[in-house]
C-alpha cells in the first residue's frame, strides 16, 4: 500500500523523506516534487528499479530515464568529456530547469535504457528533491505520469495514474512550474538545444552564444 506524506508539514516531511530514502535503497519507486513537474524516481544504479520505473509508466527502453542529482559536484563521477561551455551552463542555471545530455562514464554500472553512452542529468531547484537526492545519491527520475498522459503538476494527479506501483508519495503541493526543463546536448563541440522548456534559446545564449537549436 502506497504511503503519502505532506511535505508542507515539518513532522510529516521528516518522516516522508526518511521513508522515501529507505524505499529507494530497497529498490522501490517514489514520487517527488521538483521545480518543474512531479517525478517518479528510483535508485539510478539499480537496473531492476529502473526497469520497474519504466514499467510503471508504460514506457519502453527507447526513451531512457533522466538522472537527478543533489549537487553539481556529483557530475565528476557521472560524466566524461564535459566541456567548459557545459560547466558554464551548470554555473548559470543549476539548480534549475535545465537538463544536460552528456557522455556518461563508461565504468558506471547502471542501465537507464537505450542511452548510446549518454545521460540526461539535472539538479532540480526544489528543497524536498534536493534533500532526498543528497541522502540517497543520483536517482533515475521521469515525469510521474503514464506514458502519453499529461505530466502531473500535483501529487493527486500522479497518484491517480501510478497508484500502488509507487511505495512513497512526497506531496509538496502544486509544483511552481508547469513547463518541463529545457534539454541541451553538450556531447559535441557546440551545445544544441533539443527541447525548449522553462528556459528559452535566448536565455541560454546569454551564457553560450553559439548554442544551436535542433531542427
Amino acid at each position: 500500500m502506497a504511503r503519502r506524506y505532506d511535505c508542507n508539514d515539518a513532522t510529516d516531511r521528516k518522516t516522508g523523506l526518511r521513508e522515501a530514502a529507505s524505499a529507494v535503497r530497497r529498490g522501490e519507486l517514489v514520487v517527488l516534487p521538483t521545480d518543474t513537474l512531479y517525478g517518479i524516481g528510483a535508485d539510478a544504479f539499480s537496473p531492476e528499479a529502473v526497469h520497474d520505473l519504466l514499467a510503471a509508466k508504460g514506457r519502453g527502453r527507447g526513451m531512457p530515464t533522466p538522472v537527478l542529482i543533489g549537487s553539481p559536484n556529483t557530475l565528476h563521477g557521472l560524466v566524461t568529456d564535459f566541456s567548459e561551455q557545459a560547466w558554464e551552463l551548470v554555473d548559470a542555471f543549476w539548480p534549475g530547469a535545465l537538463t544536460l545530455v552528456a557522455k556518461h562514464q563508461p565504468s558506471l554500472a547502471w542501465d537507464l535504457g537505450d542511452t548510446q553512452g549518454t545521460v540526461a542529468v539535472r539538479m532540480p531547484l526544489h528543497p524536498v528533491a534536493i534533500e532526498l537526492l543528497t541522502e540517497v545519491g543520483p536517482m533515475a527520475v521521469s515525469s510521474a505520469n503514464l506514458s502519453g498522459h499529461p505530466a502531473p503538476e500535483d501529487c493527486d494527479a500522479a497518484r491517480e495514474m501510478l497508484g500502488d506501483s509507487v511505495s512513497v508519495y512526497l506531496d509538496g503541493g502544486p509544483t511552481p512550474g508547469i513547463q518541463p526543463s529545457s534539454i541541451v546536448d553538450v556531447t559535441g563541440k557546440v551545445p544544441v538545444l533539443l527541447r525548449a522548456g522553462a528556459l528559452t534559446a535566448e536565455q541560454l545564449r546569454e551564457v553560450v552564444p553559439d548554442l544551436e537549436v535542433a531542427p
